[in-house]
């Protein structure tokens, strides 16, 4: 358990929210122009897929953010 503040987790909350907004962009800006004629149908899963894609990383990085350790 922590027992001194640490800039890590104030840190770690910045920077997951420029990632997200980054990741955002990029699949605004490359994913939906390919997929705009498509069928809504065909575009539900993608997106489900690339919602659920940046969660993966998550776990390592909140480990990282109350530990200062990567695993």
């Amino acid at each position: 358990m922590r027992e001194q503040p640490t800039l890590r987790i104030p840190f770690g909350v910045l920077a997951l929210l420029v990632a997200l907004l980054i990741y955002g962009v990029l699949v605004a800006r490359y994913v939906a122009p390919v997929m705009e004629g498509w069928h809504a149908l065909l575009q539900t899963p993608v997106y489900i897929l690339l919602g659920v894609i940046w969660l993966l990383p998550l776990k390592r990085f909140l480990i990282w953010m109350e530990t200062g350790r990567w695993g």
